[in-house]
């Protein structure tokens, strides 16, 4: 064959190679956006049950298609602080079984049915008016890309199973480290096991790589390989999430070494040549068995041993105690913006952080207020650079959340949280006034009577469970009757003992008993406490509206 011929036939294989990873991508991202919520529920509903938890692994990676996906999502749940290393490693372990489907479904000989699904899938997607259905055409037509880049790569590389010097090269992989490694670094960089294993059964089909001996140790690195995904996502996350993603690392490399010292002593090549002839079924379907059973042989060898593994990996990676008023975001990471929806988990966890910090920030003002220290002064100026950090921090984000391609709840779940961080900041600014006003009152030595006082601290109660009930009710997302009555109660009370302590006051002035100055600073606490009380009521009902609707019933 011409140098001209091999070129052109690289650029198809290079084409092939292009569209088999959009389709597997399209259809990965149709599979998770058309599941949506209902992953993300059933990821957050994992207990502490390892085996059940292994199930869930399977089944939300056999949906979405992609263990790297799956691992991704565990990583960012961890970091949004909804899961536990010991939850997460049984999910861990079922993700591996459920990444098998995809090269099972490549073994399959369907290449007549190839344009039918691009077809069908393109026709959704241009005719379709709402999102849901033109994620199924995303899913069929990423589905025929698969297949169709398939194809012409195993087409277009037929030429280098007529060569010499690659089926030389081939044979090299026989030898353990070299295929572990080439299959480790290969899928580190396209991190995706499945994508890895079907290009290999292209070369297969090509004729490039001849013998499952030649296959079975690239397999094993591709498993490896696989866990970047993982370790990408937990850079910049927190210690638990570190933690799952070496975790993830040394199930497969300790997989990995006992499966190779298995095949050294009982060669699995014979086996599996003997269930699966590759004369009949092909050399593709025996790299698919390979793939599904190394999955499989390792959960069953090492789930009963978890409990080792995460000593194992608290030993490399010991606890830290979490610093949750540090200057920056603890739950938003950009990675998560290629799983949507657990994007949007990580701001409603950012926002939660935001309101204890206001929360805390308040507290902080109001004791330094009534005890004059000035140590809480400092906490509160402080927590304020945080808390208007945090607020630009997640306005952004949520901006980059609103130009993905999302579902309409979370959309409206970000508007929601837009408008109550804002509140939040709010209160920070508050805080910072009650400051003002302590300093003031520190520096020209003012003193309140008892009665104002006394007032001033009955205030403060009710701001103050006005605040924890707002949070309470805005960090659960959902409507409760019974809280939603209070703080429209208590906000209610408030306003009116507010407008009865300015009357107190400027009984007390008009009777010398408080001076002008003291008045004013009184009246501007008055104010302050009331204005907390208003943004902790708007909180505590930023609650996307289809939520908000179960009060009206009620009420």
């Amino acid at each position: 064959m011409d140098t001209y011929s091999i070129i052109l036939k690289v650029i198809m294989a290079l084409g092939g190679l292009g569209l088999f990873l959009i389709g597997m991508k399209n259809m990965g991202e149709g599979l998770e956006l058309a599941a949506g919520n209902k992953l993300r529920v059933l990821l957050q509903k994992i207990t502490s049950n390892k085996f059940v938890a292994m199930l869930v692994g399977a089944l939300v990676t056999a949906v979405i298609q992609s263990s790297s996906a799956t691992d991704a999502m565990v990583v960012g749940f961890a970091n949004a602080g909804l899961m536990e290393l010991g939850q997460a490693i049984g999910v861990l372990f079922g993700a591996k079984i459920g990444t098998t489907v995809t090269s099972l479904l490549m073994a399959i000989d369907i290449k007549a049915f190839v344009p039918i699904f691009i077809f069908l899938g393109a026709l959704v997607i241009t005719f379709s008016h709402k999102n849901n259905r033109k994620y199924y055409g995303q899913i069929a037509a990423g589905f025929g890309m698969l297949f169709l880049g398939l194809s012409l790569m195993s087409e277009n590389l037929k030429w280098m199973g007529e060569s010499k010097a690659f089926v030389s090269l081939a044979d090299t992989l026989a030898f353990p480290l070299i295929g572990i490694l080439l299959g480790f670094v290969f899928t580190a960089i396209i991190q995706s096991s499945s994508a890895s294993v079907g290009i290999l059964m292209a070369l297969a089909l090509a004729g490039v790589i001849t013998d499952l001996d030649q296959a079975i140790y690239v397999i094993f690195g591709f498993n490896v390989g696989a866990c970047s995904a993982a370790f990408i996502s937990s850079l910049g996350a927190n210690r638990i999430a570190k933690q799952i993603a070496l975790s993830n690392f040394l199930i497969s490399s300790i997989g990995a070494l006992i499966m190779t010292l298995i095949n050294l002593f009982l060669p699995l090549t014979t086996w599996i040549g003997m269930l699966i002839p590759a004369d009949t079924l092909g050399l593709a379907a025996q790299i698919s068995a390979t793939h599904i059973f190394f999955n499989i042989a390792i959960t069953v060898i090492l789930l009963p041993f978890s409990d080792l593994i995460l000593k194992l990996t608290t030993l490399i990676l010991p606890e830290q105690d979490e610093d949750k008023e540090k200057m920056a975001a603890v739950y938003l990471d950009s990675r998560l913006l290629t799983t949507p929806p657990m994007a949007v988990l990580s701001v409603e966890n950012e926002c939660k952080r935001l309101g204890e910090l206001a929360r805390k920030n308040y507290q902080y003002a109001i004791r330094a207020f009534f005890e004059q220290d000035q140590k809480y002064i400092a906490k509160v100026e402080k927590n304020e650079k945080v808390i208007d950090y945090l607020t630009s921090e997640i306005t952004r984000f949520i901006v980059k959340i609103n130009g993905l391609d999302i579902l309409d709840s979370d959309r409206k779940t970000m508007g929601v949280m837009y408008s109550a961080i804002q509140e939040m900041e709010r209160i920070g600014d508050h805080a910072e006034h009650i400051v003002m006003c302590t300093k003031q009152m520190i520096d020209e030595k003012m003193k309140f009577t008892d009665t104002a006082m006394e007032e001033l601290h009955a205030l403060n109660d009710m701001t103050s469970k006005l605040l924890d009930d707002a949070l309470t009710l805005f960090n659960a997302q959902d409507m409760d009757f019974g809280i939603a009555k209070k703080i429209i109660e208590t906000e209610s009370a408030l306003d009116s003992h507010v407008k009865v302590f300015k009357y107190n006051h400027i009984a007390r002035m008009n009777a010398g008993i408080c001076s002008a100055e003291n008045g004013t600073v009184f009246l501007d606490m008055l104010a302050i406490l009331e204005r907390v009380g208003d943004h902790a009521n708007n909180i505590g009902f930023s609650i996307p509206r289809n939520k908000l609707g179960n009060i009206v019933k009620k009420a």
